[in-house]
């Protein structure tokens, strides 16, 4: 039963709507970029839809069809139906569904992010994988949308008094589980404003669902309480941005195929080779991973957020962190990828990190010896000497690479490859011709 829902069958999602007294369904799916898209249905649509999905104009929606091939079928995902809170002085009962998108002939929509995951897990499948993530999302609160005035001075971990953040944090984390969403911690993180929400680690395709939900949920709790939340990148310059460090693990039935109790580190061959596909393919998979221009001005040194090509155990400079091995949780040895950052198509970053990780176990890949020391404190020359790549400094570095790159146009498959290649190429020429402030502050009085 996905995400905690209904699940079961048609009958067990009809019979439950009318118990509940629903009103409308909302049918969610997202674009290329991972903005959440969808419509809202009648309850007495909800069969029809079941059985033969919900017909839109998909020549609008962003990466999907040209206009003269523009008609698309929803498919209700039954395992995604669930109940969502109702609002303040809201009559009614409102359901939720993720869909998948296919063609009128009924096979899917080769465009569709979803059905993206959803084949790249059938070929961990294949190789008896199940694929396991737990990303951690950090967001701000601002005053509203217009600026970058935030709502609190604390920094990590601090027990901040009993202000506005801190209860509508709370209202959140109340909200998610009430959605079936599990949530492990909730923190106030580094920067002043910024905060963090943990959910508890699930199988890709649901944790992918929920991240489009918490993104909701985050921004609507926040817009009630007469504020407004961002997962834009790096907002404010000289504090650190927001990333969502990505936990994975695979799993082969009940056993983490990362777990080796003979190896030091506890890490299995399996868990090794992953590693070394993350640290292999990592420039490749950067402009899925970070999409945007203002992800760059995350990733730069100084601020927590990785730069180099690296993985270690306890230095959070490196791009793949291993936690330590906690003795009896077996099932919590697990690689965490620190580059993503939360306002990605997590469709998208979930796919590409599998099939980096897969790419370096099935041509046995040998991770490099581990860099626990800092690796921003290293000469260029010593990372040189060390084999330590760097990511892609900007969107347009990021796109050149990954325009080149056999995994990544695999992995999306040639139509969201094109798509998305054209759409972030169209993004870096609008950003290139821009006069920023910083142009104005620096050249206009000297020049």
């Amino acid at each position: 039963m996905a995400n905690g829902n209904i699940g079961g069958s048609k009958e067990d999602v009809l019979r439950k709507a009318k118990e509940q007294d629903v009103t409308f369904i909302r049918l969610w799916f997202t674009d290329i970029l991972g903005v959440l898209k969808g419509f809202t249905i009648t309850v007495g649509e909800l069969q029809n839809a079941l059985e033969h999905g919900m017909g839109f104009d998909g020549s609008s929606i962003e990466g999907f069809a040209r206009i003269d091939e523009s008609d698309m079928v929803a498919i209700p995902d039954i395992g995604t139906f669930r109940f969502l809170p109702r609002k303040e002085n809201e009559q009614y009962t409102v359901a939720q569904m993720f869909c998948d998108i296919v063609k009128p002939g009924g096979e899917p929509f080769e465009g569709d992010p979803r059905f993206v995951l959803k084949r790249n897990l059938k070929l961990a499948a294949d190789m008896g994988y199940t694929f396991n993530v737990g990303p951690e999302l950090e967001f701000f609160y601002f005053k509203d949308s217009n600026g970058t005035e935030g709502l609190d001075k604390s920094g990590y971990f601090d027990m901040i008094p009993l202000d506005v953040t801190t209860h509508v944090r709370k209202e959140t984390v109340l909200n998610l589980e009430a959605l079936g969403i599990k949530v492990e911690y909730s923190h106030h993180e580094v920067a002043n404003s910024q905060h963090e929400i943990d959910m508890r680690y699930t199988d890709a395709l649901s944790m992918a669902d929920n991240v489009m939900t918490y993104r909701l949920v985050v921004k609507e709790i926040a817009r009630k309480n007469g504020m407004y939340a961002t997962f834009m990148p790096k907002p404010v310059f000289g504090i650190n941005g927001s990333g969502m460090h990505v936990h994975q693990s695979l799993f082969k039935g009940d056993r983490n195929a990362f777990y080796d109790k003979g190896d030091k580190h506890h890490l299995s061959k399996v868990a090794r080779s992953y590693i070394a596909g993350l640290l292999k393919h990592a420039p490749e998979i950067t402009a899925v991973t970070d999409q945007w221009v203002n992800s760059y001005k995350r990733l730069i040194p100084g601020y927590e957020a990785p730069v180099y090509v690296s993985w270690g155990r306890r230095n959070r400079a490196d791009l793949v962190r291993v936690p330590e091995y906690q003795p009896g949780r077996e099932n919590s040895t697990r690689v965490e990828y620190r580059s993503p950052d939360p306002a990605c198509n997590p469709y998208l970053a979930f796919s590409v990190m599998l099939a980096a990780g897969l790419e370096g176990i099935e041509n046995g890949y040998e991770a490099p010896v581990p860099v626990e020391e800092n690796v921003y404190v290293m000469t260029e020359e010593e990372r040189r000497k060390r084999g330590i790549m760097t990511l892609p400094g900007s969107l347009f570095q990021a796109i050149q690479i990954t325009e080149q790159s056999e995994l990544v146009q695999k992995v999306l498959g040639e139509h969201v490859f094109k798509a998305f290649i054209e759409n972030k190429k169209i993004e870096w020429d609008q950003y290139r011709c821009q006069v920023t402030d910083y142009e104005i502050k620096r050249y206009l009085p000297i020049l």
